[in-house]
Formats: structure tokens, C-alpha cells, sequence
């Protein structure tokens, strides 16, 4: 299983990944992006690659989650 996550030293708050998949990101109180949605569904991980790349500092990523 994966896990999405958002780097928020490198978040810059421009908006486009809770643009185009406002039901994975959102914003927090310093307003920088958090995921809504740790666990990414299988039928999302394009959506996620998407997003990945079209994020302009990188900030966004998953890790591998070992299940015990």
C-alpha cells in the first residue's frame, strides 16, 4: 500500500493540486497543501502521478507502507 504525502518545507501553496483533485488535497491553517486522502485507491494512482507532476517544487510524493 501507498501512502501520499505532501513536503511542506517545499509547498509553496500554489494551488494545483487541490485545483485538480480537491477530493485528494486540501489546505491547512498555514495554508500550505495536506492530503485528505492518506492511502492512495488504486483507481487513483494516475490522478496521483498527475498531480505529482504537475506539482512546480515537487513537494508532492508517496512512500511504500509495509503491512505487517
Amino acid at each position: 500500500m501507498e501512502k501520499l504525502k505532501v513536503n511542506k518545507e517545499a509547498c509553496i501553496s500554489c494551488g494545483s493540486c487541490a485545483g485538480m483533485y480537491p477530493d485528494l488535497f486540501g489546505f491547512v491553517h498555514d495554508e500550505t497543501a495536506e492530503v485528505i486522502v492518506d492511502d492512495i485507491p488504486e483507481d487513483r494512482k494516475e490522478d496521483v502521478i498527475n498531480a505529482i507532476e504537475g506539482c512546480p517544487t515537487g513537494a508532492i510524493g508517496y512512500e511504500e507502507q509495509k503491512v505487517a
